[in-house]
């Protein structure tokens, strides 16, 4: 199974802290990894076109509030439909079983013991700055962390989250998520042939 874990970075002149909405971002960077390669990648939005092939040939699409912010603002530039590539949505997993939702930042510092490199409005002063570079590595570094907790949570069934000083354990069932569906059998490709 071919899966592709992602991150986007962007921007907006909205100065609205917390729950951002997509319609008012415009996207400056992708990231991704590929299960196939290995490799992590990064595409402005000049190079989207490049990037289309990669999410074509994939079973998964893997991220982290990637359901309600990733993909919905990817699709404004895709010529097809990303929703008809199966997702899944570390945040919306983690949700569902802890019945709150957790930031990446917390995930990764309590599972994995490392941290984000900066965050998504240092993103947006970096880009705004021109230091394009900048973004793109923090970029692929949200996608290394968040592919690091996939496979940990693979591996484990769960993952963990600082609660004040104590670090918790959330159990998560992965069972499905590396398991053939009957619509990825059928179609996962959304551009026309």
């Amino acid at each position: 199974m071919r899966a592709i874990t992602l991150d986007i970075e962007s921007i907006s002149d909205s100065a609205v802290r917390g729950r951002v909405d997509v319609a008012e971002q415009e996207l400056t960077v992708v990231a991704i990894h590929d299960s196939e390669t290995g490799a992590f990648s990064a595409f402005t939005r000049e190079e989207l076109p490049a990037l289309w092939p990669i999410l074509e040939a994939a079973d998964l699409l893997v991220g982290f509030n990637s359901d309600t912010f990733d993909i919905p603002l990817l699709n404004r530039y895709y010529p097809g439909d990303l929703a008809r590539i199966r997702s899944l949505d570390l945040l919306s997993e983690v949700a569902a079983a802890l019945g709150r939702r957790i930031r990446l930042q917390s995930l990764a510092e309590a599972t994995l013991k490392a941290g984000k490199s900066g965050d998504g409005l240092k993103a947006q002063d970096w880009w705004r700055a021109g230091r394009y570079e900048e973004v793109k590595k923090y970029c692929i570094e949200d996608v290394r962390l968040t592919r690091k907790l996939f496979d940990y949570a693979l591996e484990h069934g769960s993952l963990k989250y600082k609660d004040l000083r104590e670090i918790r354990e959330i159990k998560l069932d992965t069972a499905h998520w590396l398991a053939e569906s009957p619509e990825s059998a059928t179609l996962t490709h959304a551009l026309p042939l």
